[in-house]
């Protein structure tokens, strides 16, 4: 399937790729992505039948609506070549790279994909989460302009950033943020999607919302999960609210007004509205209906079966 530059990714859920039955269940999570993983969340001695085990999943059937990543090693690993074996095999939409640390990484990384039998319409996904990774942001997103496989997304490591520097997570991640922010601006000017980094802690739901809340406001796209059950708080908190729709529906139709036809601002319910507000709220609109598109392809999918 071949998905669309606004396709959501509100929930972007880490699957252990050694967990044969979380890869049977997958399917039935209504995350907008699955990013199967062959690093982090699988032993080193585990990794073989971990490859297996995903060539066998993809090969049973396509993931249907969900977009899929597979994450693999780091550019220094001996897994590395088996990873990208893997991924030739599978042919997943995408293909996240951790540990970018320079814009050198993703030019040898993509360079070897390709010469491994990696498809060049996959996406290249860059896991920013070492102290290398912030400083070199903007290089990196430059780079990944011109590399064999094309950078689409940035996804944030809180956690190997926190290991790295020693900065601490607390207090609302007041002292991550400004990191964070610099990564939100450096996607949006690169064109690329930014996902925020897990909330560890998968039996506080109410803390996930909060960070999640947070994340939304930051201009993040969606967040990486670890559990299932923070999918459907994600997929609420990164979509458009119904207050937020309906006002820019009263805004679109008052500039859509003959009278206010070449107006560069309007009074709109006692405040004024400039025409950079109605920018703003037809992007909303199209992300809105890019998300109710989904749900009604998830409830036509669930009833088939």
């Amino acid at each position: 399937m071949s998905f669309p530059s606004d396709f959501p990714r509100r929930s972007a859920l880490y699957v252990p790729a050694s967990n044969r039955r979380a890869l049977d269940k997958v399917r039935g999570i209504d995350a907008d992505v699955l990013i199967f993983d062959l690093e982090d969340a699988v032993a080193p001695g585990m990794r073989t039948p971990a490859r297996a085990a995903l060539q066998d999943a993809f090969g049973q059937a396509r993931f249907g609506l969900h977009q899929t990543v597979i994450r693999v090693n780091e550019s220094a690993s001996e897994d590395l070549p088996h990873d990208l074996d893997t991924v030739a095999r599978c042919r997943p939409d995408a293909v996240l790279l951790p540990k970018v640390s320079r814009p050198e990484d993703l030019h040898d990384f993509a360079a070897l994909a390709r010469t491994q039998g990696v498809p060049a319409d996959t996406e290249l996904w860059a896991m920013i989460e070492t102290g290398g990774g912030l400083l070199n942001l903007r290089d990196i997103v430059a780079a990944g302009r011109e590399t064999a496989l094309r950078l689409r997304c940035l996804v944030v490591g809180t956690n190997d950033i926190m290991k790295e520097t020693g900065v601490s997570g607390d207090e609302q991640r007041k002292y991550l943020v400004p990191w964070l922010m610099n990564i939100v601006l450096a996607a949006k000017q690169g064109g690329l999607g930014v996902l925020d980094g897990v909330w560890n802690d998968f039996s506080d739901l109410h803390g996930f919302e909060a960070e999640a809340v947070q994340s939304a406001r930051m201009a993040f796209d969606g967040k990486t999960l670890i559990h299932p059950s923070q999918v459907p708080v994600a997929n609420r908190v990164f979509s458009p609210s119904v207050v937020a729709v309906e006002r820019a529906q009263r805004i679109v139709a008052a500039f859509d007004l003959a009278e206010h036809a070449h107006a560069g601002a309007i009074n709109l319910d006692g405040g004024m509205v400039e025409r950079l507000h109605l920018t703003q709220a037809q992007r909303l609109l199209a992300a809105h209906a890019t998300v109710q598109t989904r749900n009604a392809q998830r409830l036509i999918a669930s009833s088939a079966t």
